[in-house]
């Protein structure tokens, strides 16, 4: 309850010694016993108190009906707790694990070889581009008399004048029919 080692009660009782003296100590050491027993029945007794009263109210009871309700058989989960048994069984050694460590090995080349690809692509990548560079650096450098003598234009001619476009004859409208004018008229 107060967690009192043995160097702690023994410093205490020596306190006790010089300040209630050799004479009075064991008289108080009985007082002092008495009244921790008086202190102890009386929790005892307070705890059976408590635990008639919800015995006589029924707490004890649905406790124990919820207990029963989440209990892992009455959901069906002792099955499970069954199959995870079989997880802690697992070792290393076991087909499994050497399953597992065949996978991880070839997962690992995997990847290797893959990263050894994307090296190799990078490579031939920087090559190709420092070939171009090179190449217009080449071009770039090559004497102007090589190039081939431009010619200078041809002077320009005046352009010709534009004549208007002749539009298209009208035709004469057609002559109506003497019988088509006799009704226009009429």
């Amino acid at each position: 309850m107060f967690d009192l080692g043995g160097t702690e009660i023994l410093v205490i009782g020596v306190v006790a010694l010089i300040v209630v003296g050799p004479k009075d100590l064991p008289m108080m050491f009985r007082k002092v016993g008495q009244y921790v027993g008086k202190a102890k029945g009386m929790a005892r007794e307070f705890s059976r108190a408590m635990d008639q009263a919800a015995d006589e109210s029924g707490v004890k009871e649905a406790t124990s009906s919820f207990k029963d309700m989440t209990s892992s058989k009455n959901l069906g989960l002792d099955d499970i707790e069954d199959a995870t048994k079989d997880f802690t069984k697992w070792t290393p050694d076991s087909e499994t694990g050497k399953l597992a460590a065949d996978r991880a090995a070839d997962a690992k080349k995997i990847h290797e070889a893959a990263a050894k690809k994307a090296e190799d692509r990078l490579a031939a990548q920087a090559a190709r581009a420092a070939e171009a560079e090179a190449e217009a650096a080449k071009e770039a450098a090559k004497p102007a008399a090589k190039k081939a003598p431009t010619k200078k234009p041809a002077a320009k001619k005046p352009a010709a004048k534009k004549t208007p476009a002749k539009t298209a004859a009208k035709k004469p409208a057609a002559k109506k029919t003497a019988s088509k004018a006799a009704k226009d008229t009429a």
